[in-house]
Order: C-alpha cells, then sequence, then structure tokens
C-alpha cells in the first residue's frame, strides 16, 4: 500500500494534490462500504418476523428474530418478513355429528394469527414462509373443520348447548395443538348459534316446560283435593249435627247419609288409587327413559370411536406431509452443499431408522390402547345391561309396593267410614233412649215397655208369617162330631195350631217385661197356663166355625 501510494505521489508530481487525491478515494471506498453494510443490515417492525434462511447455524433451516434486527451477509443469506396480522374466519361447520349421532349446526367465527413463541415461530417459518394470506387461512380452516368436527362428536348436545364455556375449552384444547404444527395459534373463538336438523335441542326446552306445566298441574290437583276434602269433611258435620237434632224423626235420613259417606270415602281411595297407579307409570317411562339414554350413549360411543379413527388418519397424513417436506428441504440443501451430503445422508439415515423405530413402538401402544379401550368397552356395556335388569326390577317393585299401599289405604278409610257410621248411629239411638227414659220420669222398665209395645205389631206380623207360608194342597179332618163339651176336632186342631205360636206374654217375660193389662194375662186351667187373647182365639175360631 505504501508502495503504491509513493508511486500514485510520484505520478502526480509529489505534490499535495495527489494526496488529497488519495485521500478521497479512500473515504470514498469506506463510504460506499459503510451503506453497503447497512443496506444488509435489517430491522424487524413489532407486527412482523424477520425470518433469515441460508447459511445460520450448524442444524438450523432458519433463524427467527421478532424485534431488533440482523445483519445478512450477502452471497450466503436472504431474508423475508412473515406478518404477524391476525386472520378471521367464518366457519359454517354444517351436519357434524354430535355423541348422540344427532347432526346439528355449529356456524362459528375463528381468529388465528402467526405465534411469537419460538418453537411454533420456526414452524412458521418452515412452513408457511412465501405463502399469500389467502392460502394460509386456506389451510388454517381445514384445519379447524376438521378439529371441530371432532370436538362435536366427542360431546353431547346438553353439554355443547347448556355449557358453552366448557364447549369452548374443548375446542381450544383440540385445535390450538393441530395450528401451532404449522405456526399458527388461536387467539378467539365465537359461537354463533348451535341448531340440529331433528330440532331436538327444541325439543329439549319443550320438554322442561312440560315437566313445570305437569309439576304444576299435579299440585293444582292435590289443592282441589284437600279442598273437596275438607268441603266434605264440612258438610258431613253439618249433616251429623243435623242428624242428631232430628234423630227421632229422620232415622232413614241418617243411614242415608252414612251411605253417602261411605261412597265418598270410596271414590276418594278410587282417587288415592289412580294417583299411584299414574305414578308407577311415571316410574316405568323414567326406567325406559334410562334405557334409552344407555343405547343412545352406546351409539354415541361408536360414533366417537370412528371421529377418534379419522382424526388420528388426518393426523398421520398432515405428519406425512410435513416430513416429507423436511426431506425436501434438506434434499436441495444437500444438492446446494455437496460437502455436507455425506453427513446429511447418514444423518438422514440415522433419523429414518429411528422413526420407523418410533412408529413400531407408537403401533404397538396403540394395539395394546385399543385391546384395553374394547375391553373397557365391553365392560361397560355388560354395565348398562345390568343397571338396565336393576332399574325395570326396581320400577316394577315400586308399583307393587304402591298398589299395595293404595289398596291397603282404601280398605282402611272404607273401614273407618263404616265404624263412623256405626258410632253416629248408636249415639243417636243412645240420645233418643235418654229422653225416652226421660220423658218417663226416670222409669227405665216403662221406657223399655214402651219400646216394647212399638215391637208387638212385628212379632204379631211375625207369627203370622210363621204359618201363612205353610204349603198346604189338602187337609182331610176325620171328625167324629164326639161330644163332651170340647168342641169338634176341626176347631181344636186350629186352635192347637194358633196355641202353638209363643205368647206374647212369654216372649216378654224372656226379656224381663210386663205387659199392661189391657193385652190380656196369663191363667192357669186344669194345671196348665193359658193366655187369654181373646182377639186370637177369635181369630182362631172364625175357620173352625165355617
Amino acid at each position: 500500500m505504501e508502495k503504491f501510494i509513493s508511486l500514485l505521489a510520484q505520478d502526480t508530481g509529489g505534490g499535495v494534490a495527489g494526496l488529497i487525491f488519495i485521500g478521497g478515494a479512500i473515504v470514498a471506498v469506506l463510504v460506499v462500504s459503510a451503506v453497503i453494510l447497512m443496506a444488509r443490515y435489517k430491522r424487524c417492525p413489532s407486527d412482523r418476523i424477520l425470518v433469515v434462511y441460508g447459511r445460520v447455524g450448524a442444524g438450523q433451516s432458519a433463524r427467527c428474530i421478532h424485534g431488533g434486527g440482523a445483519f445478512i451477509i450477502p452471497i450466503v443469506q436472504d431474508y423475508q418478513f412473515l406478518s404477524l396480522t391476525p386472520m378471521t374466519m367464518n366457519i359454517p361447520l354444517r351436519g357434524a355429528l354430535s355423541l348422540q349421532n344427532i347432526r346439528i349446526d355449529v356456524p362459528s367465527t375463528f381468529t388465528v394469527g402467526v405465534s411469537t413463541e419460538p418453537a411454533i415461530m420456526m414452524n412458521a417459518a418452515e412452513r408457511l414462509l412465501g405463502l399469500a394470506p389467502r392460502e394460509i387461512e386456506e389451510m388454517a380452516r381445514e384445519i379447524i373443520f376438521g378439529q371441530l368436527r371432532l370436538t362435536v362428536a366427542s360431546l353431547t348436545i346438553e353439554q355443547i348447548n347448556q355449557d358453552r364455556e366448557s364447549f369452548l375449552i374443548s375446542i381450544r384444547d383440540n385445535v390450538s395443538p393441530e395450528l401451532n404444527k404449522i405456526g399458527l395459534y388461536l387467539i378467539n373463538v365465537n359461537i354463533t348459534d348451535i341448531t340440529d336438523e331433528s330440532d331436538y335441542i327444541e325439543s329439549i326446552g319443550k320438554k322442561a316446560a312440560a315437566e313445570a306445566i305437569q309439576a304444576a298441574r299435579v299440585d293444582v290437583a292435590n289443592e282441589e283435593k284437600s279442598g273437596a276434602i275438607g268441603e266434605a269433611e264440612a258438610v258431613r258435620e253439618k249433616q251429623i249435627r243435623v242428624a242428631e237434632n232430628v234423630a227421632q224423626a229422620d232415622k232413614g235420613k241418617k243411614k242415608a247419609e252414612a251411605d253417602r259417606r261411605i261412597f265418598i270415602q270410596g271414590q276418594e281411595a278410587d282417587a288415592v288409587k289412580g294417583e299411584n297407579d299414574a305414578k308407577a307409570d311415571i316410574a316405568a317411562t323414567n326406567a325406559e327413559l334410562a334405557i334409552k339414554v344407555a343405547e343412545q350413549e352406546a351409539a354415541a360411543d361408536k360414533g366417537r370411536k370412528a371421529a377418534d379413527a379419522d382424526r388420528r388418519i388426518f393426523v398421520q397424513g398432515q405428519e406425512a406431509q410435513a416430513i416429507a417436506g423436511e426431506n425436501e428441504a434438506k434434499a436441495d440443501i444437500a444438492n446446494a452443499n455437496a460437502q455436507l451430503a455425506e453427513k446429511e445422508a447418514a444423518a438422514l439415515q440415522k433419523g429414518e431408522v429411528a422413526r420407523r423405530e418410533a412408529q413400531v413402538a407408537i403401533q404397538m401402544a396403540q394395539a395394546k390402547a385399543e385391546t384395553e379401550r374394547l375391553t373397557a368397552h365391553e365392560v361397560v356395556r355388560e354395565e348398562i345391561d345390568k343397571r338396565k335388569v336393576e332399574i325395570a326390577a326396581e320400577a316394577e317393585a315400586e308399583k307393587r309396593r304402591r298398589e299395595a299401599r293404595g289398596e291397603a289405604d282404601a280398605i282402611l278409610a272404607r273401614y273407618m267410614a263404616e265404624a263412623e257410621g256405626i258410632g253416629l248411629v248408636l249415639n243417636s239411638k243412645a240420645v233418643g233412649y235418654a229422653a225416652l227414659v226421660q220423658s218417663c220420669d226416670g222409669d227405665a222398665r216403662a221406657a223399655a215397655t214402651l219400646l216394647m209395645t212399638e215391637k208387638i205389631e212385628e212379632i204379631v206380623a211375625s207369627q203370622v208369617e210363621a204359618i201363612q207360608n205353610l204349603k198346604i194342597d189338602e187337609i182331610t179332618v176325620w171328625d167324629s162330631a164326639g161330644g163332651g163339651g170340647q168342641g169338634s176336632s176341626t176347631a181344636n186342631f186350629l186352635s192347637s195350631l194358633i196355641k202353638s205360636l209363643p205368647p206374647i206374654h212369654d216372649v216378654a217375660g224372656m226379656a224381663g217385661i210386663e205387659l199392661p193389662e189391657y193385652l190380656g194375662h196369663i191363667r192357669k186351667e186344669g194345671g196348665a197356663e193359658k193366655v187369654a187373647q181373646n182377639s186370637l182365639e177369635a181369630t182362631a175360631a172364625e175357620p173352625a166355625e165355617a
């Protein structure tokens, strides 16, 4: 350099002008170098990621920078930017199968963006660099569709519709890992509405409303029953009081009232039995509903397994595509860097062997897990069948217990009504007898005599009835018309027939009662007792004289 400057100084005459020219040339070279260096230093904005690729380090395909900057070495390095602007996508999911095998529509809105976490940011650099925003959005849309279907297939409609927070958490748990594989992360999820083709969700609301209405009707029926019972008791009390005041004049009404109360109690017993039958039917309906739910859960388990199989197939396909892309990138690097071809081929061989061994281990683990899952499914199915039998047996036993309880309550109510009616009759008789004794100045024997007098007509009617029903087609009397002043044998036959009936005085004497004199008296003739009852003897003598 010194030699060049000296020669230049000699050429320029060794003057000051030559030195100035040399200094200007040096300054120009330095300025140009500084400008070139400044042009190769790239700063990263806050809404972007700077991806430096080329020769960035051993075993690295790129270097990602968020914030700050980096110097880009000419020829061996280059750079691109990835935008961090969020992407909002409408996902009109329709006809997705739920855990109950019911197709539902879940229109939603997803907001995703490129992640700034180092591992996920590297995935974005490897898989999204150079793609247009529309291509990135389409890739994310396909992943979200698949994972959203898997999420819906793992939940029942009740879980999706009633617990939206848990549903959103399940979506995040399933969608986020898949988006992270391509360098994206889930920012927000918004479920706009949930509907189904079979109107199952609407039916759930109708069922809840119907249950509330049914409960209200049961309460109204119970209140009406209580009001009817209270009204019946009030009417019964009123009629009992009236019956006590007119006991002597209205005995027939008391008996009719007792019959009415018995009928009312019988009707109430029938109503209780009907309610018990309705409750038993409800228990049977609940048992059938539990059986149907178990069947739906079993069918949903099958759908969930099929969906899980589809998910595993999709994941394996995505992994295969990712591995294929990595292999292509490594092949390009190997072509550009011939010196590293052998080392990279050896590394690729080792990686392939390890991957194959890992796949074998994964397949063995999956086979083991599938065997355990099938065993668990069989155990669950047997447990469900067992539970069905237990529920049916419990429902039948409860039905029989309630029927027996209803019949017992009806019998008890009938007996109580009969006892109550008999008690009222006896109380009324006691009141009447007390009034009768009081009217006889406290003479109980006189009162008994009056009561016996009322029954004489019935006794005589019973005596007449005893002989009037005798079926005698023909009577042949051999009357010798003998004397002796004892009359004909025909008259004696009828008189003896009349005398064979129990005398009224004997019947009254058995009861410890002495009849009045105007009813006749007992006299003895020829050592035998004879009742002087002119009316009876005259009645017996009339046919004899005829």
